[in-house]
């Protein structure tokens, strides 16, 4: 039977002998703590290097390496030394193998686990190679040395950063402090300040196991931590302190759990071979034999994952800038002849201001068992002053939006509002931009005749039935433009008759063929010029981007028709929308978000988002951190895979919004009270007319 020890500088309180078949050999494995004292622990190597094969040392620093300086510690160096007849190992080359196996194993086996993820390493020494792997997933790496090592509260916020501190204090980390004085530096309340925001801020913790033994709920809650060595009651720790998910770089390969300086130590007597000596080659066999993979445990024991995504808002008018505090002040103090001139200089000048969070965004629970938090971002120009500058003032405004977006930790971001109509629609922002971007007009094209839809349904004007199409005529003005094309596809699925309005002939005769190849059994008619139709159609979609230049004459349109107006700019102003209450003018589809969904106000009821933010929400819960939809050519496969992968995360329709808000049940029956109404005016107006003609 092999004999294997374990020196440690840990408490003698913790101390075990057990026997175990390991590679097909007997062990005899002990521990013998050494309470922080090298002399007792250079006395236990000395005394067991005559009776062990190979020793291991616990809870010592690892000679390491940052950048490209080799750092020995005297410390470890001294116990080392001690020993001369058997192999002594602190476990280093394994537990660098394994920890990064780990790491890449589980971004693999679950996709994107570490993309963008905000990660402190208490020790970015100890941790330099695995720094570097994540570093290969995410820019976002915080290292607390500075505090842990000197009583510095300063954190470093890169590789760069730490290789030149190391380089800068190599000579005074070699001094030994005195113990009093080391203590007094770890109860410093400001370093344990900055310790702990740090802690707060960061998804991903490494860190081995005594580093967190002080630590708290309030640091640890909602962490994943990547350390080594987890056993039951430190299991039963981190659980109680609301840890979400450790990632265990030692594996299980005993019926208990172990230091890696004993399994190192276990595989050195194994092989007998010195420890320089081993390869990697011979680490890559034993691993292959024992069939061991990394292991990743859910402390509360079910699995969470929580993706990350960013939004960008702006206001939309002034009115918005007046529920500032500051600005309703001077707004109320302002003499009236004066208000609009503070109020048109304040638009100008707050349209040059950086980017800011104006909300968090938690709480959205998919049934697939996924969750997403995320950041709404404000950049502060309103459409006038967007659309008044050069397209490269927008993108300046977005990129810088990105990068906040990106320090945040999101892994995808969305374009909300004008933001995705300035330029190239979102185009030159993905090319640019360090993370994925979306302008979600897959998902608003799909939520806008989604809404139209039930819109109709709610009218109750228009014959339904299940699994049939609608007995109802349907247009579509600008039925060649990306969004009408795709919208022309979905209204053909859902009504009998369809006309498509667009003065592109050549493709109208295209977009005509592509919608037979679909639905052969549409009826399918095509014009350069809608108001010879308008009184006949019972939905019409305007997607022609015109601004309300003469799309379409409103007074024309059949009473109880439902328009859905997915232009940007809108085709129908208010103003033209007014002229026919009794017509129903959807302006988008509002979705309702899975979970209880926590954030500020956007103008919508709790738990109920945009469908072009629901399309960012949906792409970071289902993990596709991709250029999802940008440009003006919207793609018909997205937007069915979109509304796919909406119904598959718990997306559904929630309201109707117009040009003045969200309908309610009261405002669509007033519509249709208005719309018989009208319709009875005009059959008695033609019957009167009728009968005056036969007279």
């Amino acid at each position: 039977m092999k004999e294997i020890v374990s020196i440690s500088l840990g408490s003698s309180r913790s101390d075990y002998e057990f026997t175990v078949k390991f590679l097909g050999q007997d062990f005899r494995v002990r521990r013998f703590g050494a309470d922080s004292d090298f002399d007792k622990a250079t006395a236990l190597l000395r005394e067991w290097e005559t009776k062990a094969e190979a020793i291991g040392l616990g809870m010592v620093r690892d000679h390491y390496t940052v950048g490209t300086r080799r750092f020995e510690d005297p410390n470890t160096a001294r116990l080392q030394a001690a020993v001369t007849r058997v192999p002594v190992t602190t476990g280093a080359t394994i537990r660098g193998l394994l920890h990064e196996w780990a790491v890449r194993h589980v971004q693999l086996e679950l996709g994107n686990y570490f993309t963008n993820a905000r990660v402190l390493f208490l020790s970015g020494f100890m941790n330099y190679r695995l720094a570097q792997v994540l570093g290969e997933y995410t820019p976002n790496l915080v290292f607390a040395d500075p505090v842990m090592e000197l009583g510095i509260p300063k954190l470093l916020n890169s590789l760069g950063a730490l290789e030149l501190y190391a380089a800068g204090t190599s000579s005074v980390r070699n001094w030994d402090p005195p113990k009093e004085l080391a203590d007094a530096v770890q109860r410093n309340d400001w370093n344990r300040y900055v310790l702990r925001k740090a802690m707060q801020k960061a998804t991903v913790v490494v860190a081995p196991y005594s580093q967190l033994e002080s630590m708290t709920l309030e640091e640890l809650g909602g962490k994943i931590i990547v350390t080594s060595a987890i056993s039951e009651d430190r299991l039963k720790f981190l659980k109680d302190n609301g840890v979400e998910a450790i990632i265990d770089g030692t594996p299980h390969v005993l019926d208990r759990v172990v230091g890696l300086n004993i399994i190192d130590a276990m595989i050195i007597a194994h092989l007998g071979k010195p420890p320089e000596e081993i390869l990697y080659d011979d680490y890559f066999e034993i691993i292959e034999n024992l069939k061991v993979v990394p292991r990743i445990m859910y402390p509360s024991g079910k699995s969470r994952r929580i993706n990350r995504f960013a939004f960008v808002i702006h206001p939309l008018s002034q009115e918005y800038f007046k529920s500032i505090k500051p600005v309703e002040v001077l707004s109320q103090v302002t003499p009236p002849t004066l208000t609009p001139v503070f109020m048109n200089a304040l638009e100008r000048v707050l349209a040059y201001a950086p980017p800011f969070v104006y909300t968090t965004v938690t709480g959205i629970k998919s049934p697939a068992g996924v969750e997403a938090e995320g950041w709404l971002i404000s950049v502060g120009g309103t459409p006038k002053e967007l659309l008044a500058h050069s397209p490269e003032f927008t993108y300046r405004r977005l990129l810088a939006a990105a990068r906040m977006a990106k320090r945040l930790g999101a892994q995808i971001m969305g374009l909300g509002a004008f933001t995705k109509v300035v330029g190239d629609a979102g185009i030159t922002v993905a090319k640019r931009a360090e993370l994925p971007i979306t302008t979600g007009n897959s998902y608003s094209a799909s939520g806008a005749l989604w809404a139209a839809h039930d819109a109709i349904a709610r009218m109750g004007l228009v014959p339904l039935e299940h699994g049939k199409r609608a007995k109802a005529k349907g247009m579509v003005i600008g039925a060649t433009g990306s969004i009408g094309s795709v919208c022309a596809r979905l209204l053909a699925m859902v009504v009998e008759e369809i006309h498509l309005i667009s003065p592109e002939t050549a493709k109208l005769l295209t977009l005509r063929e592509s919608i037979l190849l679909d639905s052969p059994d549409a009826i399918v008619h095509i014009a350069t010029r809608a108001h010879e139709y308008l009184a006949d159609m019972d939905i019409i979609v305007t997607a022609s981007a015109a601004a309300g230049k003469g799309v379409m004459d409103i007074m024309k349109v059949k009473p109880g028709c439902v328009i859905t107006d997915v232009a940007r700019p809108l085709d129908l102003p208010p103003s033209e929308v007014a002229k026919r209450p009794d017509v129903l003018v959807i302006e988008s589809g509002e979705i309702l978000l899975p979970g209880t969904v926590k954030m500020k106000t956007i103008g919508l009821p709790p738990n109920i988002a945009f469908a072009c933010l629901a399309e960012t929400i949906v792409l970071a819960l289902e993990g596709r951190f991709e250029n999802f939809t940008v440009g003006r050519n919207i793609e018909w496969p997205k937007v069915k895979e979109i509304y796919r992968l909406g119904l598959k995360h718990g997306m559904r329709l929630a309201a109707i919004s117009g040009v003045n808000g969200v309908y309610s049940d009261a405002d669509i029956a007033r519509v249709r009270d208005l719309a018989l109404a009208e319709r009875k005016k005009r059959a008695e107006a033609k019957d009167n007319a009728v009968s005056t003609a036969a007279q």
